[in-house]
């Protein structure tokens, strides 16, 4: 997998980069969160570890930057555990939280439980914009048949109507819905 670290202190980031190269890894790094962010724009990495305290764009900061612009799942290093930074970094769409001295073992089961938290949050993020466009598409539906019911009309021979107007024109339910409304000057 290619992973992208970014830490401040040129012998974390060596450190970092051998143990993941030892489990398999490739290895792209960065000495701030600003330079990180350059790297993400220019190539796609499956994993992220980054420094809290870093110069210029922190890695709280940089977090928040590439989830927004490439979800990722992405860990942050610290050397401090200090209360209030954690909850500042729990508000992240971050999927772990290391303390150094990170070791191989640790950082590897890391990423593996990190990989699974963030997969199934982007499957719970497509399950609900599915579910989503579902309840809107049925609105939009409704709608067009309660045209269709003021056009005299019951409402199975409405829904019907509309299911022939998909057909014949090979589009969805929804798109003959919305010409339905669109034609009616409705919104």
């Amino acid at each position: 997998m290619k992973i992208l670290i970014a830490d401040d202190e040129s012998i974390i980031r060596l450190g970092l980069k051998a143990m993941l190269a030892e489990i398999g890894h490739e290895v792209a790094m960065a000495s701030d969160g600003r330079e990180a962010l350059k790297l993400a724009h220019q190539k796609r990495y499956g994993f992220a570890i980054f420094d809290v305290k870093m110069p210029f764009t922190d890695g709280l900061e940089a977090a928040r930057a590439l989830y927004r612009y490439r979800p990722t799942p992405i860990l942050l290093l610290t050397a401090f555990g200090d209360k209030e930074l954690i909850e500042r970094a729990a508000q992240l769409p971050i999927q772990g939280y290391l303390i150094k001295p990170v070791v191989e073992e640790q950082l590897a089961a890391s990423i593996e439980v990190a990989l699974r938290r963030f997969e199934e949050s982007q499957a719970a993020a497509a399950k609900t914009a599915e579910l989503e466009e579902s309840i809107e598409t049925r609105k939009i539906v409704e709608r067009a048949k309660g045209v269709l019911m003021n056009g005299g009309l019951a409402e199975e021979e409405a829904h019907q109507q509309l299911q022939k107007a998909a057909r014949d024109q090979q589009i969805t339910l929804r798109q003959a819905a919305e010409s339905i409304l669109k034609s009616k000057g409705k919104p």
